[in-house]
């Protein structure tokens, strides 16, 4: 765990020392990753019979990391990976996204930017996992404090799944670091 915290150190320290390229054409993003997400679940303390499943609103928490290839001009192609968790009767949920997909950005110290990603989602309650369908449609906006360091504050996406035959509207909020290569 140590060679990997000083291996991480490292490439930190060389990327703050680092000449920043003119022509900066790879993004990575890595943060906090907070999810409001509808969870079906079975109620066990029904007591009768046959009750139908109920929903639950859960907050998970996580972490999302993303990359983005500039294509030609403000046109991109994004990839995004997010694993949450939270906990529901007691039992650990887990939600990941893996997605990808056009995203669009306007460079400038302030540089807002929009995307449409599709994907799947992989959902694990207890013990029970399913994947669905998943794409997720938003933006932000990085704040630029060195050359090719960037802060999100604050980056917004509708996030739709289709788990049991249903759809399921997520608002997703992420706040992280970009690294401009």
């Amino acid at each position: 765990m140590r060679l990997l915290a000083s291996i991480g150190i490292v490439v930190v320290a060389a990327l703050l020392f680092a000449v920043p390229l003119r022509a900066q054409k790879v993004e990575l993003f890595g943060g906090y990753s907070y999810v409001r997400a509808p969870v079906t679940v079975q109620n066990f303390l029904c007591p009768v019979p046959g009750c139908p499943p109920s929903t639950q609103h859960l907050n998970l928490n996580g972490w999302e990391a993303s990359g983005a290839v500039k294509l030609l001009g403000p046109l991109a192609l994004a990839a995004d990976y997010s694993d949450t968790s939270g906990s529901v009767l007691g039992m650990n949920t887990h939600l990941k996204t893996y997605l990808l997909g056009p995203q669009l950005r306007f460079p400038g110290p302030i540089s807002p930017f929009a995307h449409l990603l599709v994907g799947g989602a992989h959902e694990s309650i207890g013990g029970l996992t399913q994947n669905a369908f998943a794409t997720a449609i938003g933006g932000g906006i990085d704040l630029k404090v060195l050359p090719f360091i960037s802060i999100r504050p604050i980056q917004f996406d509708y996030l739709l799944t289709h788990f049991n035959s249903a759809t399921q509207n997520q608002p997703r909020i992420s706040a992280g670091v970009v690294v401009h290569f």
